[in-house]
């Protein structure tokens, strides 16, 4: 039995039914490379079991403090059946990506069962009408609520899943290992543990409290004396800043890896910083597609990987966030991307440091009581709306393996993300990298953005308009390099032909003197 971490936990009393705190993946197999060229489900459930044996926080489930008088624990489930949380299904004729993305929509909006281990994944068949997949194509849709995962612990439970190789080497079990027992304690225990931990707990809470104000102050001190750039948090307010609803949307725009790099290159950027300019310039085609050209530039918030930059800990979750400008209010698309480089750049150098990096932390300091009934309070009245710090989305980053992983021997094929939605932020981006391609999805509330295959058209849109003004820019290069090369060459044989007239020049000179003499 383990009781969650602060962070862990906030994510556990955040959990509304609007915004369910969970993350996804949809990735996409060819069965082709498998034995005999297909894969049945039973096979698919073996995989997932023997994969899973390895790993027992995907064996455990919730348990609760009476009351919720304190974070809640992790307790080995007794009961658990991995086919409980595989589900087989099929889209209906014809199976195009239009229909896949609406099901993964829709899985997606569904809260996961808090009385079970808190995964599900869905084997999805049909896709006969999605062009450029290998034939007999399936997916396989997974969810993990976020006190689980982070975005760097969501990749590493995808490669947690799969093999190298189409046929792996089986791995037999150790009749040495006992059979997992449910460790879950008595109400009493856990109400004295609670008590113990409430007084704890409050000395950690003051003492923090004390640490985050001399902090704020510092860092306020630290801005205003510009020894560090003040967060760019003032945005316009758009109608993609609305309340979430329960219901979701999704799609995803993929790209050749190798032409982020080719533009990260030419800029000497980050491939982070190319994705945010080209998701810069989607967002602002999108809202002038629809009539509403905002009046400045967008924001977005940056999670970041707190592991390599604090350590490691013990809890699941190791994320901070900071804000950044877009600059999608700069139409040259080389221009925006060199402004969005300094924006990230200045957000991460002021916000590693700011006591706001771990704003999220206050959902799992308190009891869950308090926070569950405060989150509760705060989505109902929509309260996000009155708050002056308009972010339109959050972008998340995750770099995946660079070579093809195998599911019950079939070679996958893509893999996009799903992140999660909070009040106030309706629109979640990841990007994604994996074996030379790359991934730009989108997850939204219905409500703010009911066109997703609109925007979709945006994300290359923008992507094109950016490549081809790389590409534009190239030629120029090269000729200024030519020119150079040419004017080297030409003043060579100058060089040489006065060497040559030289000795000529001293021998003119000699007999002359000679003469003389």
């Amino acid at each position: 039995m383990k009781q969650l971490g602060i962070l862990d936990a906030a994510f556990i009393n955040l959990e509304q039914t609007n915004t369910p705190q969970h993350v996804g993946g949809l990735g996409i197999y060819d069965p082709s490379t498998a034995p005999g060229g297909f894969v049945r489900f039973k096979d698919v459930i073996a995989n997932f079991e023997r994969r899973l044996g390895s790993h027992p926080l995907f064996r455990t489930r919730l348990q609760q403090v009476p009351g919720g008088l304190d974070r809640p624990y992790w307790v080995k489930d007794a009961n658990f059946d991995v086919e409980f949380h595989l589900r087989h299904i099929a889209l209906p004729h014809p199976g195009d990506w239009r229909q896949l993305c609406i099901q993964v929509a829709r899985l997606h909006s569904r809260p996961i069962d808090m009385s079970r281990p808190l995964w599900e994944a869905y084997i999805i068949e049909g896709l006969d009408n999605i062009p450029h997949l290998p034939e007999g194509s399936f997916a396989v849709y997974t969810k993990m609520h976020h006190s689980l995962v982070d975005g760097a612990g969501g990749s590493s439970f995808m490669e947690l899943l799969h093999d190298l190789t189409a046929v792996p080497q089986e791995v037999k079990e150790d009749d040495s290992t006992p059979r997992l027992v449910d460790n879950e304690a008595s109400n009493s225990e856990l109400l004295y543990k609670a008590s113990v931990n409430g007084v704890r707990n409050t000395y950690g809470f003051v003492k923090g409290a004390v640490k985050t104000s001399l902090d704020l102050t510092k860092y306020a001190l630290q801005v205003s004396r510009k020894e560090i750039p003040a967060p760019d948090i003032s945005a316009p307010k758009t109608i993609l800043n609305q309340s979430v609803g329960p219901h979701r949307v999704f799609d995803a725009a993929e790209f050749p890896l190798q032409g982020f790099k080719d533009i990260k290159n030419a800029l000497d950027v980050t491939l982070n910083d190319v994705a945010l300019g080209v998701i810069g310039g989607a967002l602002q085609r999108y809202l002038v597609a629809k009539g509403e050209t905002p009046d400045g530039s967008l924001a977005a918030g940056l999670p970041l990987n707190m592991r390599t930059r604090r350590g490691v800990t013990g809890d699941n979750n190791q994320v901070g966030s900071v804000f950044a400008s877009l600059h999608s209010d700069i139409s040259n698309p080389i221009d925006r991307v060199k402004a969005v480089c300094n924006s990230t750049r200045e957000a991460k150098e002021s916000g590693e440091h700011s006591p706001m990096v771990d704003v999220l932390k206050i959902a799992g300091v308190f009891s869950p009581i308090i926070t569950k009934a405060a989150a509760g309070f705060w989505s109902r009245n929509q309260l996000s709306k009155h708050l002056p710090v308009n972010i339109s989305t959050v972008i998340s980053n995750v770099a995946g393996p660079s070579f093809p992983m195998y599911c019950a021997g079939a070679r996958m094929v893509d893999y996009y993300g799903l992140g999660v939605l909070t009040p106030g932020l309706g629109i979640f981006h990841l990007v994604y990298s994996y074996s030379g391609k790359l991934s730009l999805s989108v997850l939204a509330d219905r409500n703010i953005m009911p066109d997703p295959e609109v925007y979709r058209d945006c994300l290359l849109a923008s992507y094109a308009e950016l490549h081809a003004a790389i590409e534009a820019v190239k030629p120029n290069k090269k000729a200024k390099v030519k020119a150079k090369v040419k004017a080297k060459t030409k003043a060579k044989p100058k060089a040489k032909a006065k060497l040559k007239t030289a000795p000529k020049a001293a021998a003119k000179k000699k007999p002359a003197a000679r003469k003389n003499t």
